[in-house]
């Protein structure tokens, strides 16, 4: 597609935002393994349910179709993403683990959510799935690393 076609993400699961942010979870759960069995019910499931609904909002307000209700879903996946980073800092002040490589990931996934949340609410709003984003990057030094993995305003896309 060198014609400056887009390929729409056809699932969330093309969206590079939510690919990160289910590797959030998945290491997120082989974090909390190793948390005392008195946490089980507490800290364990609290994290455990915080970063779950970060990945499970992105696919919800994917199929969401204005932007105002796109916007709301992924707006409730930053809320849960804060809620991680508390979550993670209690953890490691607790003595339970070394958080520092999870609060790497909560800022890395923090940045690409908040530039794909702009982004839905721009006029130019569209979708691209990840071969799209490969595809734009090796046709342009331009493209901003936070934004382009994932959804962009047409106009960057178009460069």
């Amino acid at each position: 597609m060198g014609d400056g076609q887009r390929t729409p993400a056809k699932t969330f699961q093309d969206l590079i935002v939510w690919q990160k942010v289910h590797q959030f979870v998945l290491d997120m759960y082989r974090l909390t393994q190793g948390f005392p069995k008195t946490e089980t019910y507490g800290l364990t499931s609290q994290l455990r349910r915080a970063s779950v609904s970060i990945p499970a909002n992105i696919a919800e307000g994917f199929k969401k179709r204005g932007r105002p209700d796109k916007s709301r879903f992924m707006n409730i996946a930053q809320g849960s993403l804060e809620k991680c980073r508390y979550y993670l800092l209690l953890a490691r002040d607790l003595g339970y683990c070394d958080s520092d490589g999870l609060l790497q990931q909560v800022d890395e996934v923090g940045r690409i959510l908040d530039a794909y949340a702009r982004s839905i609410l721009s006029p130019d709003f569209c979708l691209l799935s990840s071969s799209s984003v490969r595809r734009l990057r090796s046709h342009t030094k331009q493209l901003p690393k936070a934004i382009s993995a994932h959804s962009f305003p047409a106009r960057l896309a178009a460069r």
